[in-house]
C-alpha cells in the first residue's frame, strides 16, 4: 500500500499524476490518496476527487470554501481552503507527496511534507530556487527523500551513479517556440504565441518561462541546489527533439544520458515507484523513425534569461529568491497584456538591481529562515510591479 498526496492536482503535472495512479491501480497497485489541492479550478478538482477518492481536498483561495464544498458535495471528502489548509494537505500522513503547485505558493505545503520525512516528488521549481538551502537542510534533518520530477533533473538522478567523479552536468532545452524566430518576431510575440510550446503541454506560466528560456535558467539553479554542483559545472544545450533529457559527464570521458519520449508520465511514474520501476503506457521511443537528434548552443543574446539566472546563482541564494519572485510578476504582466515579451527579462534584471541599489546587499547570501525568504520575495515583487507599471505606462 502506498499513500499519496498531490499538491497541485489540477495542473498539467497533477493531471499526469492522476493518470499514472489510475493506470497503476488498474494493474492491481494499492494506492490510497490522502489529499489533493487546487489553485481554483473547482471542476477539475471535483473530477480528480471522483477519480482518486481522497480524504482531503483543498482550494487555494479561502474565499472559495463555500463554492468548493458545493462542487465536492456527495464525494465523501473533507474540504479546506486557504494557505493554512494547503499546508495541512502537505502535513497529512501520506508517504509520497507530489509537489506541483506553481510558484512560491508551493513552498510551505511542500516544507510541511519534508518536515515529516515524506518522500517528496519535486515538480515545483520554486521550492529550490526560492529556498534551496533551507529545503536541502530540512530534508537531511528530517530524513525526507527529494525525488526530482522535472524531466531534466529526473534524468540526471537516474544516471548520477558516481557523484564524486562528475566533470559536469548538461541540461537539455527544447528552445521553446521562438528558437528560430527573429528578434522582431520575438519582440512582437503575443501570450498565445509564447504559450504554443512545440513539444510539451504545460500551464501558461511555465510555457512563457520556456519561451524566454527562464525555465531552463531556473532548472540550472535547481540542479545546483539539488545535486550540489556549482554553476560552473552545469551547462545548457538546446535539443529541439526533447528526447535526451540531460547528460552527466564523468572524469573518464564517459557521458551518460537518459532518453525518452517527451511525456511527463515517465518521470512521474519513476518517482512514484522508485526505487522500483512500473510498466506505464507512455509512447515508446523509436530511434529509427526519429532518424536524428540535433543539438546547438543556446543564443544568450536573444534569450538573456539564462545569463541572468546564472549570475543570480553566483550572487547568493536570496538573489535566486528575488529572481523567481520578479519573474512571476513579469510573466503575469505579460500574460495580462500589460508588457511586451522582451520586457520580462528586463524587469527581472532591473528588479535585482533595484534591490541591491536600495542597500539590500543581503540578497547575496543564503537565507536563514522562511521569514527572510518571504521578505526578499515581497521586496522583489514590489520592485517588479513598479518597473512593470512604468513600462506599461510608457
Amino acid at each position: 500500500m502506498r499513500t499519496v498526496s498531490i499538491l497541485g492536482v489540477t495542473g498539467s503535472v497533477g493531471q499526469s499524476t492522476v493518470q499514472v495512479i489510475e493506470e497503476l491501480r488498474g494493474q492491481g497497485a494499492e494506492i490510497a490518496v490522502e489529499a489533493v489541492t487546487a489553485g481554483g479550478n473547482l471542476n477539475v478538482l471535483a473530477d480528480a476527487c471522483r477519480r482518486l477518492q481522497p480524504k482531503f481536498a483543498v482550494v487555494a483561495d479561502a474565499a472559495q470554501l463555500s463554492a468548493a464544498r458545493e462542487a465536492l458535495a456527495g464525494l465523501n471528502v473533507e474540504v479546506g481552503a486557504g494557505p493554512s489548509a494547503l499546508e495541512e494537505a502537505g502535513a497529512r500522513p501520506s508517504d509520497w507527496v507530489m509537489s506541483a503547485i506553481v510558484g512560491a505558493a508551493g513552498l510551505h505545503p511542500t516544507m510541511a511534507a519534508v518536515r515529516r520525512g515524506a518522500t517528496v516528488a519535486l515538480a515545483n521549481k520554486e521550492c529550490l530556487v526560492c529556498a534551496g538551502p533551507l529545503f536541502i537542510e530540512a530534508a537531511a534533518k528530517h530524513g525526507a527523500q527529494l525525488l526530482p520530477v522535472d524531466s531534466e533533473h529526473n534524468a540526471i538522478f537516474q544516471v548520477l551513479t558516481h557523484p564524486a567523479r562528475v566533470e559536469k552536468l548538461t541540461l537539455t532545452a527544447s528552445g521553446g517556440p521562438f528558437r528560430t524566430s527573429s528578434h522582431e518576431t520575438i519582440a512582437a510575440a503575443t501570450p498565445d504565441e509564447a504559450c504554443a510550446h512545440p513539444r510539451w503541454r504545460m500551464g501558461r506560466k511555465i510555457s512563457v518561462d520556456s519561451a524566454t528560456l527562464m525555465n531552463k535558467g531556473l532548472e540550472l539553479i535547481e540542479a545546483s541546489y539539488l545535486f550540489g554542483f556549482p554553476s560552473e559545472m552545469i551547462d545548457v544545450i538546446v535539443h529541439p527533439e526533447s528526447v535526451v533529457h540531460s547528460f552527466v559527464h564523468y572524469v573518464d570521458g564517459s557521458v551518460l544520458a537518459q532518453l525518452g519520449s517527451p511525456d511527463m508520465r515517465i518521470p512521474i511514474a519513476f518517482a512514484l515507484t522508485w526505487p522500483d520501476r512500473a510498466q506505464v503506457s507512455t509512447p515508446r521511443l523509436d530511434l529509427a523513425t526519429l532518424g536524428s537528434l540535433t543539438f546547438e548552443a543556446p543564443d544568450t543574446a536573444k534569450f538573456p534569461a539564462l545569463k541572468v539566472c546564472r549570475e543570480a546563482l553566483k550572487r547568493g541564494a536570496l538573489a535566486t529568491t528575488a529572481l523567481s519572485a520578479a519573474n512571476e510578476v513579469a510573466v503575469e504582466a505579460f500574460l495580462d497584456g500589460r508588457i511586451r515579451f522582451l520586457d520580462i527579462c528586463r524587469i527581472v534584471e532591473d528588479s535585482l538591481s533595484a534591490l541591491e541599489g536600495n542597500g539590500a546587499a543581503s540578497i547575496a547570501k543564503s537565507p536563514t529562515s522562511f521569514d527572510e525568504v518571504a521578505a526578499v520575495d515581497q521586496a522583489a515583487r514590489d520592485a517588479a510591479r513598479r518597473i512593470a507599471g512604468s513600462l506599461a505606462a510608457a
